[in-house]
């Protein structure tokens, strides 16, 4: 059992070290985490309903999911490929692609879901 502890603390540590490889490392993940905050905290701010934090989180964790994604196959690509490639190329556009796709969908369902209730709290309409 002690082994079994040990390896899940590692595998945490293992995983938060990708965590910080991903934060210090990509540009976009500063923004997506700027964004994280910003929906975070205005979320909060209109109190909005369990469903729609529901929906919220999802996209959330969906773009950031698909940014993790995308840096591994940067980086499993960049290891199997150092020299320029055409598909190495297509591979690291596709992963781009998925976080574009990822966050597009994400800001639209951020839209639908505080456009209304920021309208209204600050025009009262």
């Amino acid at each position: 059992m002690s082994n079994y502890i040990k390896s899940r603390f590692v595998s945490i540590k293992n995983a938060l070290n990708g965590l910080w490889h991903v934060l210090k490392s990509q540009q976009n993940a500063h923004l997506h985490l700027i964004a994280t905050v910003i929906v975070v905290l205005t979320g909060l701010w209109l109190g909005l309903s369990i469903a729609n934090w529901v929906f919220l989180l999802l996209v959330i964790g969906m773009v950031w999911i698909a940014e993790f994604l995308n840096t591994a196959l940067e980086v499993i690509v960049n290891l199997a490929s150092p020299d320029q490639h055409p598909l190495a190329k297509v591979g690291k556009d596709l992963g781009a692609a998925a976080v574009l796709i990822a966050t597009i969908i994400a800001l639209i369902i951020g839209i639908i879901i505080l456009g209304p209730p920021i309208i209204d709290k600050l025009w009262g309409i």
